[in-house]
């Protein structure tokens, strides 16, 4: 499922215009990276959890060559899905 769909599916099951279902989850998908961007971990229990984990900085080094590299520090988003998704998958 798309962005798209998902607008679709929402504007069916709560039966509002395709405008307002896509105001809604651009909403959702915002408070989520802005929340993820100051450090905060987003938990929607049953569902997953979204959080950011800090990498500090390594050598490491270039395929072709083997030269040796700086990669300097990094944080990545990382998302953990919750029990009763599991569930529900392996159903």
């Amino acid at each position: 499922m798309n962005k798209l769909e998902l607008i679709s599916a929402l504007k069916t099951e709560a039966n509002i215009s395709k405008s307002e279902a896509a105001e809604v989850v651009h909403i959702f998908f915002d408070n989520i990276a802005d929340a993820m961007t100051s450090g905060e971990r987003v938990e929607i229990r049953g569902l997953c959890s979204f959080f950011v984990k800090s990498y500090k900085s390594y050598t490491g080094r270039k395929p072709k060559t083997g030269e040796k590299v700086i990669i300097r520090p990094k944080k990545l988003p990382f998302f953990k899905s919750g029990k009763e998704l599991k569930e529900r998958v392996n159903r």
